[in-house]
């Protein structure tokens, strides 16, 4: 291999390589939980047509594992499947209350035209792709714990910090929001959730 004579050439073009590199894992992840939101809510939405909702849901999630799984392979048995019609029952309330906010403040603000007023169905993925900031395994992962504020703690701090899954693992394990709830550091915690509303 021939020495380069402008080897800052040979770096910045494989610094952006990297960077892009790293955008398209970022991406995929992102659209990956979409993906997995909007599942959840077409399950959610099926069940709440059925007569009895618990057997019918089961008949469902087996039922549509099959097909998914003869078509795309691995990763759509119905544990899977159930964990993202958990992941959309967790977060849809939260994805409501920002929607509503969101709406209230458009329809309150009088600088806007109407050319300017998003869709609501623009308005919704919007605010979707602002909620969901971490990869499918860190919510797999969120979706484990029970109380709710201690939930979005770890997952503001998980998105505010670039925790990888194993780090978000570590500080949960340590009894982060535990140990900082019974300190003198309540405060922080309260800054911390009021200050990232945005933060499903």
């Amino acid at each position: 291999m021939k020495d380069l004579h402008n080897t800052q050439l040979l770096q910045d073009i494989s610094a952006l390589l990297d960077d892009a590199r790293k955008n398209v894992v970022v991406a995929v992840n992102h659209t990956m939980v979409l993906t997995y939101f909007e599942i959840g809510r077409m399950i959610v939405e099926e069940e709440q047509n059925g007569e009895n909702r618990a057997q019918y849901g089961k008949a469902v999630l087996k039922d549509l594992s099959l097909h998914l799984t003869a078509k795309f392979g691995k990763g759509f048995f119905d544990t899977n499947l159930r964990q993202m019609r958990n992941f959309y029952v967790l977060y849809s309330e939260q994805i409501q209350q920002t929607l509503s906010a969101e709406s209230q403040n458009i329809i309150s603000s009088t600088l806007l035209t109407n050319s300017e007023v998003d869709s609501p169905s623009n308005e919704k993925s919007q605010t979707l792709s602002a909620n969901f900031k971490l990869s499918w395994s860190h919510y797999l992962k969120l979706m484990r714990i029970n109380d709710i504020r201690e939930r979005k703690f770890y997952e503001i701090e998980s998105f505010k910090n670039n925790w990888s899954l194993r780090e978000l693992q570590r500080q949960y394990d340590s009894a982060l929001y535990t140990r900082l709830s019974l300190s003198k550091n309540k405060e922080e915690i309260i800054n911390i959730l009021q200050n990232n509303k945005h933060v499903a």
